[in-house]
């Protein structure tokens, strides 16, 4: 590898927003940014951590107000009320300023410590997005994952083996060349189409997926269902409304 590349690799692994979306995780936040900071402590030269608190009615803002008097790089994203998982990441994005960002749960469903493997991706990828295999869910939950994706897949062309995947890193140009629009779970199905369309490369790898030791899966609820298949409908029809793809 050549000096320019090393100092390239250098300044991409050193300037990193994790973005957290948190709903009722009262249980599971403080380990979760606690995992996130030590990862990062020896994984980034720079880093910052948003927890976006989608109006929880537990004590999630509070713990995390407390986190901060021991991690100068956390910050706290407040909404007042339940705004929905994908506006909870738009917030999150917005308040981002580094080079680079990572998106993953406050749930503990994932282990951050594999983050390090996705960095080095990046050296011909602009977007790495996880996949969960063995998914570590109930037999339902499993099932409508299957569904969603294969859903996904059948009206966009193939976007991703786990669209939802709440493990992805990507440049932070991406979000300056992709409008997204949805405020449900159809935000990372978006993106990943609308990045592909735009031409920035995927890479995928698999992530280790955790059995959820605190709070309740929000995903499945019917009005999550049925907002994030009205959010899938007005997208089909936005994309079929563009110019074929080159």
């Amino acid at each position: 590898m050549n000096v320019a590349r090393s100092a390239e690799q250098r300044s991409v692994r050193g300037s990193i927003t994790v973005v957290v979306p948190a709903y009722n995780e009262e249980g599971v936040i403080a380990r979760t940014v606690e995992d996130i900071v030590e990862t990062l402590s020896s994984a980034a030269d720079d880093f910052e951590v948003v927890v976006v608190d989608d109006g929880s009615r537990d004590c999630t803002a509070s713990i995390v107000n407390g986190l901060r008097e021991r991690f100068a790089m956390l910050r706290l994203v407040s909404h007042a009320n339940n705004r929905g998982y994908g506006a909870a990441l738009a917030s999150g994005f917005a308040a981002a300023t580094r080079e680079l960002i990572f998106l993953t749960d406050g749930d503990g469903q994932f282990d951050v410590r594999e983050l390090p493997g996705f960095l080095t991706r990046l050296e011909t990828a602009d977007l790495v997005i996880g996949y969960r295999r063995p998914r570590a869910d109930p037999r339902l939950r499993r099932l409508y994952g299957w569904g969603w994706n294969m859903l996904v897949n059948s009206l966009f062309g193939y976007v991703a083996r786990d669209a939802d995947c709440a493990f992805k890193l990507f440049r932070r140009r991406v979000l300056c060349e992709v409008k997204i629009y949805s405020t449900g779970h159809t935000i990372s199905p978006e993106l990943l189409i609308k990045a592909r369309r735009a031409g920035f490369r995927v890479a995928e790898a698999r992530v280790t997926h955790l059995p959820r030791t605190s709070g309740e899966a929000k995903g499945a609820r019917l009005d999550a269902v049925i907002r994030a298949l009205c959010e899938l409908a007005r997208l089909r029809l936005e994309i079929a409304r563009l110019p074929p793809r080159p």
